[in-house]
């Protein structure tokens, strides 16, 4: 069924909705702050990581 599940057509459409649904104005700040976010992500895990070793 999901053979060939994502092709770059997809990701096309998947952009031009976001794009419809957010306006062009927005969607560089939700990029921004989705990046700030996973960065703040990485540095916790990497926190944990380092306070479990002994």
């Amino acid at each position: 069924m999901l053979r060939n599940g994502l092709e770059p057509w997809h990701l096309v459409i998947v952009l031009a909705v976001a794009l419809l649904l957010f306006g062009s104005k927005r969607l560089p700040d939700m990029a921004r702050s989705l990046g700030r976010s996973a960065r703040i992500l990485k540095s916790e895990a990497r926190a944990l990581r380092t306070e479990d070793t002994p």
